[in-house]
């Protein structure tokens, strides 16, 4: 097998807070073991969207943008090719070491805009079909191709019709679930992040504001410690279950003696997410409310002792729901935990429909609801399992006098 050029560590980059080149040849490495053992020559994968469909961050330390896709065809041997957008008949040859394309032999570029212009739906494609024939690759893999825009799946498909396509999803998916420990680093940064949120939040809140407002602040103030993608919701209401945390519906004016619940979904320094959600009250917290939190204290406590090294997922899911209902409550119908890295949501789910089982050094976010009411931590799988919750603050309701 041919060497790769190793990335030049010390270059000039306009990338804030780079992965280091040792994690990014650490992914390429294994990645390319098991594509060695599956018999495939090249991978595709493509990311089209902010909080999802990190798969091309972990291969280059490039998130795509929302409307604006980046692809990439990643060999067994050699340097990658990636598809942005950009102008027509763009192209540039690099060999490696560019510090914003690090691993990146060949750039092409088309202005698509595949989400809202349905002629442009193939026009990626396209160019990688064009580069993948130039490559003569014959056994190629797809990864997440149901993340993938449709024009891109079918357009690659027809385009190259002698090429065996392989499903790809669960080799990359089960390298990129154990995380690093400088993966780990960056998390526990995301957490700390966080923290420090919540903390200037209880500040800051107070009745007058409007749910949007609340929102907006932390967002600018995750901006400014390093975060650069997520979500934020604040909503508000005298009674559980409160209104839904849409990003669209935070129009209501928080009252004196309102229940306030605030999730901080943004990743941190590096790009890796952690989430955050804890509930305050304009007032003095009813004792009703107090209950509710430390019932879902409860609630989480059975999940976490439930998540050891070598336990499927889907167990984890059905002994939980079992659990839900001895205690009065209905079932969880949508997700009741999840891994995060690149990504807000992302494998092993802890669900019923989940193949995987709990392995060392997965980052979990567990979010078990009961009476409406969610609590949102974030732990790290030791040998025994949960390690100590990476989230500092405070299982409790907080009182804003």
């Amino acid at each position: 097998m041919s060497a790769v050029p190793k990335p030049a560590a010390a270059a000039p980059s306009r990338l804030r807070d780079p992965i280091s080149a040792a994690e990014l040849e650490r992914r390429w490495s294994a990645t390319r073991a098991a594509m060695k053992a599956a018999g495939l020559e090249a991978i595709v994968v493509q990311s089209k969207e902010d909080w999802m469909n990190g798969y091309t961050r972990w291969f280059m330390d490039q998130p795509a943008t929302n409307a604006y896709p980046k692809s990439i065809v990643f060999p067994l041997e050699g340097l990658m090719t990636t598809c942005d957008v950009g102008m027509f008949d763009q192209e540039a040859t690099l060999d490696g070491n560019d510090p914003d394309n690090r691993g990146v032999g060949r750039r092409v570029f088309v202005p698509s805009f595949n989400g809202a212009v349905d002629y442009n739906g193939r026009y990626d494609a396209e160019l990688m079909v064009r580069e993948i024939r130039k490559a003569g690759y014959k056994t190629v893999g797809l990864v997440c191709a149901n993340g993938m825009y449709h024009g891109f799946v079918s357009g690659l498909k027809d385009g190259l019709k002698d090429v065996n396509w392989v499903d790809a999803t669960d080799l990359v998916d089960n390298i990129k679930a154990i995380k690093s420990a400088e993966e780990i680093g960056r998390i526990k940064a995301t957490a700390a992040m966080q923290d420090k949120l919540w903390d200037m939040l209880l500040g800051y809140v107070k009745p007058g504001m409007k749910e949007y407002e609340v929102s907006a602040w932390f967002q600018y103030q995750g901006r400014l410690m390093g975060s650069n993608q997520g979500l934020f919701f604040t909503t508000a209401g005298t009674k559980l279950p409160l209104p839904p945390m849409n990003g669209y519906q935070q129009s209501r004016e928080i009252q004196k003696g309102d229940i306030v619940s605030i999730l901080i979904e943004n990743n941190g320094p590096g790009g890796f997410y952690t989430e955050l959600g804890r509930t305050m009250v304009m007032g003095k917290a009813p004792q009703w409310l107090k209950d509710a939190c430390a019932e879902n204290v409860e609630n989480q406590r059975f999940c976490l002792d439930m998540l050891v090294p070598g336990t499927k997922c889907a167990d984890v899911f059905a002994r939980q729901n079992e659990y839900m209902v001895s205690r009065g409550h209905s079932k969880e119908r949508r997700i009741l935990a999840h891994g995060q890295g690149y990504e807000m949501v992302e494998r092993p789910l802890i669900r019923h429909d989940e193949n995987m089982v709990i392995r060392e050094d997965m980052h979990i976010a567990v979010h078990p609801m009961g009476s409406g009411f969610t609590g949102i931590d974030n732990y790290l799988i030791g040998p025994k399992g949960p390690t100590d919750c990476l989230h500092r603050t405070p299982k409790q309701i907080f009182e804003v006098q």
